[in-house]
């Protein structure tokens, strides 16, 4: 697994390397009620937003080991956005032209951590953001913005589905994401955005192997050890 020494570098699905060094993961909270529900959170009326630093990121392919030594780690499926222009106070429609690529991401969380810091009222940023908290896949490059309602996205886990992610359920709209999260921080190019993932999270088995697809035809995979 790279260490901060060995920067995560940002590569496309056609062999290339994205040209701007990985900056800040920006993650949304809850963006799919049924998630929201199956962990008795409240779903939100606004984005909840939360950032893992660039440290937190591997390459998908990597296994996945370290975490467990740190108790519960929950696994959560993503649609990964890379950020390709700057973006600061825009509009949903200047933002979405900003997304230079698509991919796959795990946002992995300690989740007993994570409990334990919430039921003190303390911010959970330890249980989010460690090193290796955020597994991703290359990325399709954009020629065009797609239709961001009609995306999709799956996790198997030994061969079992798990999850399912279709955009068009997602509570706060791609576009919308964007262009609200450039109003609090600007995004600079070479930063990834999470949008939340659907229904099914669960405790990560140890010596199980995962592997994700999407209807834009990215496919990735990673085990556990």
């Amino acid at each position: 697994m790279p260490t901060p020494a060995q920067p995560f570098v940002t590569r496309l699905a056609d062999g290339g390397v994205f040209p701007h060094m990985l900056g800040k993961i920006v993650c949304v909270g809850r963006n799919y009620a049924e998630h929201a529900r199956e962990l008795d959170n409240p779903v939100p009326s606004a984005p909840l937003l939360f950032i893992k630093p660039a440290t937190s990121a591997v390459p998908m392919a990597h296994d996945i080991a370290e975490q467990f030594t740190r108790g519960e780690v929950h696994f959560e499926t993503e649609l990964a956005l890379l950020i390709g222009k700057r973006l600061s106070a825009a509009s949903a429609e200047s933002a979405q032209q900003a997304v230079a690529g698509l991919g796959l991401a795990l946002d992995l969380t300690l989740r007993d951590v994570q409990s334990q810091l919430k039921e003190k009222g303390h911010p959970w940023e330890v249980a989010k953001a460690f090193d290796g908290a955020c597994p991703l896949s290359t990325f399709v490059a954009l020629d065009e913005v797609p239709d961001w309602a009609t995306l999709r996205f799956t996790l198997d886990i030994d061969g079992e589905r798990r999850q399912t992610g279709e955009t068009r359920d997602m509570l706060f709209a791609i576009p919308e994401l964007l262009a609200e999260m450039s109003q609090h921080f600007t995004l600079q190019p070479g930063d990834v955005v999470l949008t939340g993932t659907p229904a099914g999270v669960g405790p990560l088995p140890r010596n199980a192997q995962l592997s994700l697809s999407s209807s834009f035809g990215l496919e990735a995979s990673t085990q556990t050890r």
